[in-house]
């Protein structure tokens, strides 16, 4: 049965993701006289560099959560569906879902990247990511009620254990989410938990390779390495964690770490569609496409996004698997397909690295631009403005706006609430 979609004479493009790149895709793409469709498993787009702030009780889910309905309210020719891919059918053009079939003139893989637990199975049984909304939610429930759990506890190693956190991989998850929780242990925790001993806490950061942010400059490596200690993380470079049973976490030649809240911010992989050949992904699950996100072989199927690895003289190992990637190939992709459509010439895919940036907390941060590089206050204070502008939704941007000053007021985060779903009613809600 077919997904029950309009019928019309305009070319039908159908876009699987609404992440950053789905969603500036399908923003472009309504206007140039294209039918969209566009395909989540969530009726959201949501904000991932934020995430860490959901999980540490900064900000409420839905501050950085727009709905993909009300974000097209204004065009009848972008159509939604909360559902996941089953199969392409490349030869039909069809792709296939839980709720029918639908065929496409031109079908964008925008499905980003999860985690990458590099196969070990311990850390994807215990560990809590942070790639999605729910997960952020989910390790907030945890944290918190590792403290509830705490008041009640006698014994100094358990108390030790329900208290402390390990967070795997030092990139700018990594840095951020221990610059979070370092302040909440020094101004929010002690004055909700007054009877406990917040010495026994302990927040380590654990990095595999011999400096932090990866991809950014070693100087803002560096200089984030200081933030961290400043605040009292413990730091281990070098170190890599081979097993983890939910409560004690097995180091390589190292004493063995005790905890019940391990973070995994260690990797990524892209998420893969079936009814791709296994012949063009590549390291990451990544697809190979070419330069203009065309998938070779196939017609008329593009990657964009984290999904996408595409070699070029500047980037012969792919493209970075971060936002702007993903923004400016959906830009790219969207002239492009209205060339396409006019028998124009294509454009090849260039990529302009507009910097990165990372916060370790309050009057922390560190900003790699093409042309400077600094970091303190004034970096901190960029890196609040261009993530305030990138929130979808004005009500959002002023939410985020009055909680971060609220915050920076007070010392103090609000949203500290163990929020549990029934498990049987959330079952009846599970898009398959």
């Amino acid at each position: 049965m077919p997904v029950n979609i309009p019928e019309t004479d305009q070319k039908r493009v159908v876009i699987v993701g609404a992440g950053f790149a789905g969603l500036k895709l399908a923003r472009k793409l309504y206007k140039q006289g294209f039918q969209v469709v566009l395909i989540d498993k969530n009726n959201y787009h949501q904000f991932q560099p934020l995430f860490y702030q959901v999980a540490t009780s900064g900000l409420e889910p839905s501050s950085i959560s727009f709905p993909l309905r009300k974000a097209f309210q204004k065009s009848e020719k972008v159509f939604v569906r909360v559902t996941t891919v089953q199969n392409i059918v490349p030869e039909k053009k069809i792709i296939e879902t839980p709720l029918g079939y639908t065929w496409y003139d031109y079908l964008i893989l925008a499905t980003g990247a999860t985690t990458n637990f590099f196969g070990n199975k311990s850390f994807e049984k215990n560990g809590i990511p942070m790639k999605s909304v729910s997960e952020a939610v989910y390790l907030r429930n945890r944290i918190l009620m590792n403290f509830e759990r705490a008041v009640a506890e006698r014994d100094p190693e358990k108390l030790s254990q329900l208290m402390s956190v390990m967070v795997v991989g030092g990139g700018p998850t990594g840095v951020e989410v221990c610059g979070a929780l370092a302040e909440m242990k020094k101004f929010v925790l002690p004055k909700d938990y007054p009877d406990l001993d917040f010495s026994l806490m302990e927040i380590t950061l654990v990095e595999a390779g011999p400096h932090l942010l990866n991809g950014m400059s070693p100087e803002a490596g560096k200089k984030a390495g200081e933030y961290l200690k400043n605040l009292g993380i413990n730091v281990r470079l070098s170190h890599k964690v081979t097993d983890y049973d939910g409560s004690t976490v097995k180091l390589e030649d190292q004493e063995d770490f005790q905890t019940e809240t391990l973070i995994w911010a260690a990797g990524i992989q892209a998420q893969m569609p079936q009814g791709i050949d296994a012949s063009h992904l590549v390291r990451g699950n990544r697809i190979k496409v070419n330069r203009f996100n065309e998938i070779e072989g196939y017609d008329s199927i593009f990657a964009i996004g984290d999904l996408a690895y595409m070699e070029t003289e500047n980037y012969p190992k792919g493209h970075p698997q971060v936002a702007q990637v993903a923004l400016q190939q959906a830009t790219l992709l969207a002239k492009n397909l209205v060339n396409k459509r006019e028998a124009k010439t294509l454009k090849k895919f260039e990529y302009k690295d507009k910097g990165s940036m990372a916060t370790v907390g309050r009057n922390r941060a560190v900003v790699d631009l093409p042309f400077i590089r600094f970091s303190g206050t004034f970096a901190w204070l960029t890196w609040m403005f261009v993530h305030l502008m990138s929130i979808v939704g004005v009500k959002n941007r002023l939410v985020i706006f009055i909680n971060w000053l609220w915050k920076y007021a007070t010392f103090d985060q609000s949203l500290r609430l163990i929020i549990r779903p029934s498990l049987k009613r959330q079952s009846e809600l599970d898009i398959q």
